[in-house]
Parts: structure tokens; sequence; C-alpha cells
């Protein structure tokens, strides 16, 4: 693992939730005999607060689930399905090994659902996490052949994050003929991944899953509480911005 990868990825988790917030008061409480330390503790403390709130966070990933394509409708033309994992739990006990986690699963019964009403070959793409015993690709595919009974024609197990998943499934894809392809992840991560699979010379129709954004009715009282679920929201909707940005900064130093 490159140290390039691994600094990337710690940039990332202080930059987002709760990290960002706790970085703020540790910062406060190292520096409090400072008079700019009371500040720096009370914006980490209200950051935390926003990121807690369910109508804060529901409206950051609509920010992403606007720009994901909407629900699909047709194949427009494609050939083949291409599921993105999305990570393992690793020694599940039930299990007796790795499996699929929540946000993998999600995008995996919709992709075999896609595929049993398209009639479309399957590539699952993802690598081996961080002391996992096999990759996602390998998991999420026992789970299509065995529990939903969907063949997987390729699996892509060597990718570490969505480029590589970009990169890796297109060699595979056109080394088959393959250009276009429906894509299935949820949707605030779609923007994100439609931009890399497009980079990487494939067409995309976009197939998001899971959306998260507000309802149509209005704001329930629950929603002004701080809760658990909407900091992991927030976490996500801002993750998906720091990549894009990531992807706009890179564009920028290497136009060509």
């Amino acid at each position: 693992m490159s140290s390039a990868f691994l600094f990337k990825n710690l940039l990332g988790t202080l930059l987002l939730p709760p990290a960002n917030g706790l970085l703020l008061l540790l910062i406060a409480a190292l520096f409090r005999r400072r008079r700019w330390a009371f500040g720096v503790a009370l914006f980490g403390g209200t950051l935390l607060f926003l990121q807690s709130l369910p109508i804060v966070a529901n409206h950051l990933v609509a920010t992403l689930e606007a720009r994901a394509g909407g629900v699909f409708v047709t194949a427009q033309g494609a050939r083949a399905i291409v599921v993105l994992g999305s990570g393992l739990r690793r020694d599940a006990p039930e299990y007796g090994s790795d499996t699929v986690n929540e946000r993998s699963l999600v995008r995996l019964r919709y992709g075999v659902t896609l595929a049993r009403r398209l009639q479309l070959p399957v590539l699952i793409t993802g690598g081996v996490p961080l002391l996992a015993s096999r990759s996602e690709a390998d998991a999420m595919a026992a789970i299509a052949e065995k529990e939903y009974g969907v063949p997987v024609r390729w699996k892509e197990s060597e990718s570490r994050d969505t480029a590589d998943n970009a990169r890796m499934s297109a060699q595979i894809l056109e080394a088959a003929g393959i250009r276009r392809v429906v894509l299935v992840t949820q949707a605030f991560h779609m923007p994100r991944a439609r931009q890399l699979f497009e980079s990487a010379g494939l067409e995309v129709i976009p197939a998001p899953t899971d959306f998260k954004g507000p309802g149509d009715g209005p704001p329930a009282f629950s929603d002004f509480l701080p809760q658990a679920r909407a900091m992991q929201t927030s976490y996500y909707a801002l993750h998906e911005w720091l990549g894009l940005a990531w992807m706009a900064l890179a564009a920028a130093a290497n136009p060509g």
C-alpha cells in the first residue's frame, strides 16, 4: 500500500465527521490558554452538532443525489451491469468468514434485480480490504450466485478505491468489446463514480440506489435532534464532495 494512498486516506479522515470537529476541540484543549481557543472549541462543537442533525445531513446528501441521474428507467443500449463493492464485515461469526457489509449488499441487491430485468451480464468490482481474507468482488459474487441465483460473468478483485474500480473494470469490459454499461452504486456516490468510469473510457447509464435525501413532506421534529445515523449520512456526503474536489484539483494540476 503506497504512502500517497495512506496519506490521502488519513487526510480524508481528519477532514470528515466526527474527526473534523474532534480535531478542533483537541486543538482548543491543547492551546486553552490562548484567547482564540474558545472560538475554535465553539466552532468544533457547532460543527459536530450540525453534522449530527438529520435536517442538515439530508440536505447535504441531496446535493449529490440531485446529480445522480434519477431512478433508472432503461438500459439505452448498455451491454453489461457493473456493481461496485463498498467494503466487507471481517470475520462475521454467524457466517464463519468475511461477508459483505450493508452498503455492498444494498448495491448488490439492486444490481441483481436489474440483471434479472434486463438479462445483461454482471461485473462486480471490489478488491481485498485491509486484513480481509477475500475480495469484495468474491464475497458479493458468491451471494449473487448462491442466494439470488444470478451468475456473475466478471470479477475485478484488485482495486483499492473507486478510481481503481473504474480503470480496472474498463480494462476487463473493453477486452470483451463492451463500452456502454449500467452502473450500480448508492445515489450519493454516483456523481463521482460516474465521472471516474467515464474518464476510464466507458459510457455510463447511471442506476443509483439507496436515496437518503429529504422526502417531499415537511421536516419532522426529530429532524432537528442530533442522531448518530445523521452523522453517518453527513460523513458520506462530505466524503463524496471531498472526493469530487480532489478530482477537480488533480485535473487542474494535470490538464493533459
